[in-house]
């Protein structure tokens, strides 16, 4: 899982690199955008796409609108999952998933945002500076694949209690997902609970464990990849480093197939 910043271009060499470096079947994103004026009017999950030379690919947008003033909460049907083979034009801000494995179907879920925010430690020129950040809606997005697979990516609210509400909404989602084997379910993303919280929840293991915010000194873990089945110790975590494209590490696991049919 990697997670490109939102609020500048992608450093094209550096996120060349660093996808290569990741080599992943599937990469989980959160906080891109989809033709923003402040990203060169780029879509940066087909841009990460071809990077990693996957042919399967779709955004969500949490928001629609051309710039941070005129985002809108009101997405049309047509705007709510962008693919190769659907491209709208009004600009979006949301998470996106990646994979070389040929996807079956793709799904997409409504989270409700808290009405208020909080005042939070925003990175800004490699600091910590507190700054009061507006909620905003949520969504999931998940992606059945033809290895018989479900994975499922998120970015949830930064509000506690909110975020608790929306991650229990994903996993009963989940269970009327078109999988047929609940043994081979991951869930990840950026969970933006502190404490360790979502290791902790019943029936789901932390399949990693490693700070990853911010990015240049972690403090805390944010990011999480979940399962119903596969434990920590039946995967490999792959310790990653700081890059330069993002505010948080990337979190990894080499997952073997074989383990949910033993």
């Amino acid at each position: 899982m990697v997670i490109p910043p939102s609020s500048n271009p992608l450093p094209s060499g550096v996120l060349a690199k660093t996808i290569a470096e990741l080599g992943s079947d599937v990469l989980a994103l959160q906080e891109v955008d989809y033709l923003q004026e402040r990203s060169r009017n780029e879509n940066q999950v087909e841009i990460i796409a071809l990077l990693l030379g996957a042919k399967y690919w779709a955004f969500v947008p949490s928001l629609v609108g051309a710039t941070e003033s005129t985002w809108s909460k009101q997405i049309s049907e047509d705007e709510k999952l962008v693919t190769n083979t659907s491209a709208p034009k009004r600009p979006g801000y949301g998470i996106g998933l990646v994979s070389k494995i040929p996807v079956l179907s793709w799904h997409r879920l409504e989270l409700h945002g808290s009405p208020f925010g909080l005042l939070l430690f925003i990175p800004t020129d490699g600091k910590l500076k507190r700054t009061y950040i507006r909620d905003h809606p949520r969504s999931a997005i998940a992606a059945v694949l033809e290895n018989g697979w479900l994975v499922v990516n998120t970015h949830l609210s930064f509000i506690p209690i909110i975020n608790s509400f929306q991650l229990a909404k994903i996993k009963r989602w989940i269970k009327q997902l078109p999988v047929k084997d609940k043994s081979k379910i991951i869930l990840m993303g950026d969970l933006n609970m502190l404490g360790g919280l979502p290791a902790r929840t019943p029936f789901w293991n932390s399949l990693a464990r490693q700070k990853t915010f911010p990015s240049w000194s972690p403090k805390t873990q944010l990011d999480y990849i979940l399962s119903q089945s596969v434990a920590s110790e039946d995967v490999i975590h792959v310790q990653t480093q700081h890059c330069g494209i993002s505010d948080h590490l990337p979190l990894t696991v080499e997952i073997n197939t074989f383990l949910t049919e033993r």
